[in-house]
């Protein structure tokens, strides 16, 4: 019954933020800024950048908030918001570029990764990555797209995201394995 209830009440603040209420908006905006900031903070390595982000994302889902029509998640609404607007960013900056050569992709590669390096030694590992391999890592792995998804945002074909990406966890394997070696003296076969 409380689950019902909770969400007749988002429905309603949504109704009264849709209509620029501003107590509204804010709660909106104290509720889902902790987790939309992660979600930028995914594509812009600089804390401030990816709150500025942020911001214009939610200033846009604002804006657009009477498109929504509660047939979906708002948390999914506003995160596609928030990943557009990170991209539409560094697109601005020029930080964009993604190879052009494509590469032949084995779909049964696993992951074999044993490690015990901390998540913000994995972010900072992921921050590294140059920022196609990095776009295409988070939306895949993180985000969840799919490759037509992905080729579609970012206007690339699908082979490219499936590159980009295949490059961007063979980065990260050395990357971890070298962190394995310096932290533990073995890498991922304990050698």
């Amino acid at each position: 019954m409380k689950v019902i209830q909770l969400h007749n009440n988002n429905i309603e603040l949504i109704k009264k933020a849709a209509k620029n209420n501003r107590e509204a908006q804010h709660v909106l905006y104290e509720v889902h800024a902790p987790k939309m900031l992660s979600i930028c903070r995914y594509y812009v390595k600089d804390i401030q950048k990816a709150e500025e982000v942020m911001l214009n994302g939610f200033f846009k889902a604002f804006v657009n908030l009477k498109n929504f029509k509660n047939e979906g998640s708002f948390e999914g609404w506003l995160r596609k918001i928030m990943v557009r607007e990170a991209i539409s960013f560094l697109r601005q900056e020029k930080k964009v570029e993604f190879s052009v050569e494509d590469i032949e992709v084995n779909h049964e590669q696993v992951n074999n990764i044993e490690t015990a390096i901390e998540v913000n030694e994995i972010q900072q590992h992921i921050d590294a990555l140059p920022e196609g391999y990095k776009m295409v890592f988070v939306m895949y792995a993180i985000e969840g797209y799919k490759h037509h998804e992905i080729a579609s945002l970012l206007n690339i074909n699908e082979g490219t995201s499936k590159s980009q990406l295949f490059k961007a966890r063979q980065l990260l394997q050395q990357k971890i394995n070298k962190s394995n070696i310096i932290n533990n003296g073995t890498d991922e076969m304990g050698r």
